[in-house]
């Protein structure tokens, strides 16, 4: 504020909710957010109202889908443990879409709390006394930036299946990921700067929602773990890592 900028961009709903708190009339641009409107930030998608507005990432419904992954490339599968972290304001909502789809697909969901990087080892050896069959990585927090190569060794350690919601889990050593791409949303959210130098204001700029998906899959994990991807998931693939 104090360098008297015309925008400021954010990414994630820590940074944006700091933003908000320093300025309600600087235009501020979200990059990625899981729930605008949950989280405040804009009164709704179609007009949201304040000076703030941007992209949504909708990883919160996108669980379902990454179960139902699980649930191909693993047919029996009657257990999975939901990595989760009751400190951010999604993970309630993001662990009922989860437990709905799973009763669809008839399968039971056990909830393991993951605040930091020291519980990781601790949630797998919970889901493997659980009798797990699989893991949905869906960590919110200080765990996740410091944490995504010590997600990797640990699953495969504890041979578990695991399914995470950003590539970077996979680029690291993991399973495989499904969800945004935010390389794309980042490319989007330039469009809105321009249009705010141009003049326009937040309030009147509608949050768009995510159109690129990508399902990152890791073989070399898969081998360590002795599970086979079936030809028909890698053919849906964005990237194989071999």
């Amino acid at each position: 504020m104090r360098l008297k900028v015309d925008v400021i961009v954010s990414s994630g709903s820590r940074n944006t909710r700091a933003a908000r708190e320093a300025t309600s009339t600087i235009p501020i641009i979200v990059t990625q957010d899981n729930d605008p409107v949950g989280n405040g930030f804009v009164a709704s998608l179609a007009r949201p109202g304040g000076n703030i507005t941007g992209l949504a990432t909708l990883r919160l419904e996108l669980s379902g889908k990454q179960l139902e992954l699980l649930k191909e490339i693993i047919p029996k599968l009657s257990h999975v443990a939901f990595f989760g972290t009751s400190t951010d304001p999604a993970n309630g909502q993001s662990l009922k879409e989860t437990e709905l789809a799973a009763g669809k697909l008839g399968v039971k969901v056990q909830y393991l709390d993951v605040l930091s990087p020291k519980d990781i080892e601790t949630a797998f050896r919970a889901a493997g006394a659980g009798r797990a069959e699989a893991v949905l990585m869906l960590v919110a927090g200080p765990a996740v930036n410091s944490g995504r190569a010590e997600f990797a060794r640990v699953a495969i350690k504890s041979r578990l299946p695991a399914i995470y919601y950003q590539r970077e889990y996979v680029e690291a050593g993991g399973l495989m990921s499904y969800g945004v791409s935010v390389t794309d949303l980042d490319r989007r959210a330039a469009t809105y700067v321009d249009k705010i130098l141009k003049g326009a204001k937040p309030a009147d700029l509608p949050v768009e929602q995510p159109t690129k998906f990508e399902l990152v899959i890791n073989l070399k994990a898969a081998k360590q773990i002795g599970l086979t991807i079936p030809p028909n998931i890698l053919a849906r693939a964005d990237k194989v890592i071999r």
